[in-house]
């Protein structure tokens, strides 16, 4: 197949407001000769923009041309794109940049039909763009685009002048930050401009690696990840260890009939987490249909739902999730009223959480003690620690407990409230990396951009801020732990341009994957609920267009979110089904799991992370499992809350024998070194971020014990 355009050369002035890239001048030629096709392209003409005023430069199409010693595939890269950088950005209004383009979107030829299919679709785009590559005899890269949009097409047009033709190396040299100073798009819509640049350059690189690595030979460097492919008519598994997966999507209606009965007869509420067992996570989903109470969320929300339950007549909650979640529904159940609802876990045992326990060390409260030291001094602690944690923690330095989603606003309104504030933030050191990673980025964008996201914010604010921010060097979740180089390298080289989910728990590598996609509309960096709004969001999207689509995306967090996801999913596909019946969309949802994972099916197994000693969960056929270096990002402590141990509890009820007596979320009857009951100091963090939840204000009451902090110079030890 013949490149998809030959340029006439003539000699060239520089760009400029009234010149263009291609080699077309409509006053002195009749029919131009600046383009020949290997088939006919689409009617074209110029659009001019209205006559110049006193303040506006004209625009016509006069072309910028080029030696006739020199063909266009000569000219390296790097400087046909800057000079088309040069040309946008001579362009002061953004009408004059879009009918620049609309101009290069006439000069594009039309894709042979045969080519729009779904393996050239484009991930991300708002309109249907599809990308064809080929690696010439001549080891040149060949690139042809459409597109349904006539804006979009013209992004394709530029992109595949500069790059058609050129090595491939070349090809991958470019970057997306240098399509941004393209400065193309029209008010309201700078971002879903400037995301086809860089979704139409991502796929052109990884087509190009692709042909490549054929060309020489190579098998690929990695095997897919495993997936479900989510539809309005069913659920595909791709993988042995998605097909493990998706056995409990449909779950076995015994179990649910027998677990809604005993919900009914002795009014039990459910509170569980997002990273639930999915065998245990179907069975509630199906259940969910014929009892109200039951409730699926992150940890924030748990505890609310579990207060709800308890209006609404449930005598006893069931928490599936860590012992600092069944811990936070108790003391909130008290704190609203509720003493006489029991409180049940789904283990004899501790239940414990790397995060939680790394905060309960007597290297955190070292920590706080140099916090302590440097008033005026604001602890943010994240919500997944123990009650007793927050209670030590709070007399020490006033603390308000934030999520993954809340943070950055919590610490940007806590800067704006209190000046020289200093912010101690713990214990996830990721979290802390990634958040002052994020302010760091901040500095580089506009004051407006940074005011989107506080009102009170600009980047000389937020330079101010840095130095002040610490936090926590030595505490990690082991589950977002694992989203390592190994999984970031997989993902860079066969899912670049699929969208991206990550918590904001990862470590950098893989945050600072999550952030780039999200630059360009293809991420999501946030909590778990953050990340099933994204994918609701960009499915619903789809469903709008009504048109045939394959949405890819990449799961960066705990797998057990693989069932709320596929539910939700199912649901709109489903619904847009009925509503449309037109158009089949493909969501397909990949999650991290190691090729060389270990497979110990040993009970007695485990691995070392640190000073924590962790149970290996056992590996599935095809040696896909869990790793250290990048495996499924299964948490083996949320996997100790099996439906066996919840139908057991709940049979149980009410428990005159005491059989189930260490499974009951005990009151901590414990007290501070102030002498306060630990239960109602470790509340006090959580009740101050509910303030800021519903006022946008940190409470007064806060603001004070930040400047009349406790001094009562006891220290707090834990051992």
């Amino acid at each position: 197949m013949e490149s998809s355009a030959t340029m006439s050369l003539k000699s060239p002035p520089l760009p400029s407001s009234s010149s263009s890239l291609f080699s077309t001048s409509f006053t002195q030629n009749p029919k131009p000769k600046c383009l020949s096709f290997a088939h006919k392209p689409r009617a074209f003409k110029c659009i001019q923009s209205p006559p110049p005023g006193p303040e506006k430069k004209p625009f016509t199409c006069s072309a910028v041309t080029f030696p006739p010693s020199r063909s266009l595939t000569e000219i390296h890269v790097s400087s046909k794109l800057n000079r088309l950088i040069s040309e946008f950005q001579s362009l002061p209004e953004p009408i004059d940049r879009v009918k620049r383009l609309l101009h290069y979107a006439a000069l594009l030829p039309e894709l042979d039909p045969s080519a729009k299919v779904d393996s050239n679709r484009v991930m991300g785009c708002t309109a249907q763009v599809w990308l064809q590559a080929e690696l010439g005899s001549d080891g040149k890269m060949r690139f042809f685009a459409d597109s349904d949009s006539e804006i979009s097409r013209g992004f394709c047009s530029c992109l595949v002048w500069v790059l058609d033709g050129a090595a491939p190396e070349e090809v991958m040299k470019i970057t997306t930050e240098e399509l941004g100073e393209m400065n193309v798009g029209v008010v309201g819509k700078e971002r879903s401009r400037v995301n086809t640049w860089h979704n139409v350059l991502i796929t052109m690189q990884k087509k190009t690696k692709a042909l490549v690595a054929e060309r020489e030979g190579k098998t690929p460097p990695f095997e897919p990840f495993p997936s479900l492919v989510v539809t309005a008519d069913g659920i595909e598994a791709k993988g042995s260890y998605a097909e493990a997966q998706v056995r409990y999507l449909f779950p076995d209606e015994s179990k649910v009939e027998e677990l809604v009965s005993v919900l009914k007869e002795k009014k039990i509420g459910v509170v569980a987490h997002f990273y639930m067992d999915p065998q245990v996570q179907g069975v509630l989903t199906a259940a969910q249909k014929q009892w109200p109470h039951i409730h699926i969320s992150d940890s924030l929300v748990m505890a609310d739902s579990a207060v709800k339950m308890a209006k609404a007549g449930c005598k006893y909650i069931t928490v599936l999730g860590v012992d600092f979640m069944s811990e936070n529904v108790r003391a909130i159940l008290d704190q609203a009223g509720f003493g006489d609802v029991g409180v049940y876990r789904m283990s004899s045992e501790r239940i414990g959480c790397s995060l939680a326990d790394a905060a309960a060390t007597p290297s955190y409260m070292n920590y706080l003690e140099s916090a302590s030291k440097s008033p005026p001094s604001l602890h943010v602690i994240y919500i997944n620690t123990s009650l007793e944690t927050k209670a030590y923690t709070h007399e020490l330095v006033p603390t308000i407990t934030c999520t993954s989603s809340n943070v950055v606003q919590t610490i940007l309104q806590a800067f704006s409230q209190v000046p020289d504030l200093n912010i101690w933030y713990g214990p996830d050191s990721y979290m802390g990396a990634n958040i002052k990673e994020l302010f760091q980025q901040m500095t580089k964008m506009a004051d407006e951009e940074i005011a989107e996201i506080h009102p009170a914010h600009n980047r000389d604010s937020i330079r101010s801020l840095l130095p002040h921010l610490h936090f926590y060097q030595d505490g990690t979740c082991i589950v977002h732990h694992l989203f390592g180089h190994e999984v970031v390298e997989k993902i860079n080289e066969m899912y670049c341009d699929a969208f991206l989910t990550a918590h904001l728990e990862v470590p950098g590598e893989m945050f600072s994957l999550a952030m780039e996609a999200k630059r360009r509309g293809m991420g999501v960096v946030g909590s778990t609920q953050n990340i099933l709004d994204f994918i609701n969001q960009r499915v619903q999207e789809a469903l709008d267009r009504d048109v045939n689509d394959h949405l890819q995306f990449v799961l960066g967090t705990e797998s057990g979110m693989v069932t709320a996801i596929v539910a939700a999913v199912h649901r709109l596909l489903a619904s847009g089904k009925s509503s449309s019946g037109g158009a089949k969309i493909k969501v397909e949802i990949v999650f991290p799991v190691s090729s060389d994972s270990m497979t110990i099916t040993s009970p007695n197994s485990s691995v070392s992370m640190g000073d924590i000693i962790l149970p290996v969960i056992p590996g599935v056929a095809s040696g896909e499992g869990c790793s250290i270096h990048g495996g499924c990002a299964s948490c083996p402590y949320m996997k100790m809350n099996t439906l066996s141990s919840l139908l057991k509890v709940c049979h149980q009820m009410p428990d005159e024998k005491n059989i189930i007596a260490a499974y009951e979320a005990e009151r901590f009857k414990l007290q501070t070194p102030n002498g306060k009951s630990v239960a109602d100091v470790g509340c006090e963090p959580i009740l101050h971020m509910r303030h800021f939840q519903s006022t946008k204000q940190l409470p007064e009451k806060l603001v004070h014990q930040i400047y009349h902090p406790y001094s009562s110079g006891k220290s707090m030890t834990i051992t």
